[in-house]
């Protein structure tokens, strides 16, 4: 299915935002029926009730009108149970992502999430028996949590069996506290290279799991680009990622050195040449001379078939 948040501002909207942002998209749309109205941002379950449902009620008409597949909305573990589970489920909401985090409760602590993996877990169950998509949203490089902690985190989010899976590298904003951590030496980070090499993965782990990696990185933002003092944002995170996968794929698919054509599905060419040709040019440092080829009758995206060019 395809995801769309038509809901995006930069203020919370009040429901008269609601309406007019949905009059302006739902006109637009080419695939109602594969389309979402998404409540992101936020906490949604937190805000008052009263706010919550008046913008639940402002989305109503357009979901009948136009065929729109549902409501999506994102809130914090701590803030689900049973009461709100039904007003979501009377006003269609077919999806909740959890922000999840970590499931290391020391990392949780050390952040100042205000939730435990537990709440995670009771909050996911109990959305699964309602009958709504679950959706869980990691961190990546938080304070106090070792690539091993992220590892154990997509073990434990594996085991709750979401449909879909965002992941979020850190990314440190100037005027908070993990910016004065970060700046006072408390809080050290690993180098991108590392960070993209764990975050692809974890990508490979929960695919192999049946579970739809639908985000992995920020949205691009002029906001997040200037007040980013460190961390891990890059407006193409997941085709890095995605380069570093196939990268791995040739590497142990390749005999001895010398010229090789690798051939991918049409639509992996890209991802299999490398950000700015990152992987190409990886392998030529190795003694390896590499073309991308597209082959159209390779049916999955990540499988490769390799020829050694004489």
């Amino acid at each position: 299915m395809l995801f769309r948040s038509i809901s995006s501002t930069q203020e919370p909207p009040d429901a008269k935002e609601v309406t007019r942002i949905l009059s302006d998209a739902c006109p637009k749309l080419k695939t109602p029926s594969e389309t979402e109205i998404a409540f992101f941002g936020g906490s949604f379950t937190a805000v008052e009730r009263s706010y919550m449902i008046s913008l639940l009620e402002a989305a109503q008409p357009f979901l009948k009108e136009y065929g729109l597949y549902g409501i999506r909305i994102s809130t914090r573990p701590d803030k689900i149970d049973t009461e709100i589970l039904g007003i979501l489920k009377a006003y269609n909401v077919t999806a909740i992502e959890l922000g999840a985090q970590s499931m290391r409760d020391e990392v949780l602590k050390a952040n100042d999430r205000g939730h435990t993996s537990d709440d995670v877990r009771k909050a996911s169950a109990l959305i699964k028996n309602s009958g709504f998509e679950l959706g869980l949203q990691m961190m990546t490089g938080l304070y106090k949590a070792l690539p091993e902690d992220d590892i154990y985190t997509a073990g434990e989010i594996i085991k709750l069996a979401p449909e879909t899976v965002r992941i979020y590298p850190t990314v440190i904003l100037g005027g908070t506290k993990l910016a004065d951590l970060y700046q006072s030496g408390v809080y050290k980070t690993v180098p991108f290279e590392e960070e993209a090499e764990l975050c692809a993965r974890l990508m490979q782990m929960f695919e192999q799991n049946g579970i739809r990696v639908i985000r992995l990185g920020l949205h691009a933002s002029e906001g997040v680009e200037t007040q980013a003092v460190g961390g891990y944002y890059h407006p193409a995170m997941r085709e890095i990622c995605l380069g570093i996968r196939f990268k791995k794929a040739i590497e142990e698919a390749l005999g001895e050195k010398g010229s090789y054509k690798v051939f991918v599905h049409p639509k992996a060419v890209s991802m299999a040449v490398g950000q700015k040709k990152c992987n190409i040019e990886y392998f030529k440092r190795h003694g390896f001379d590499i073309k991308i080829c597209a082959d159209k009758s390779i049916q999955a995206l990540y499988d490769i078939r390799m020829e050694k060019i004489n």
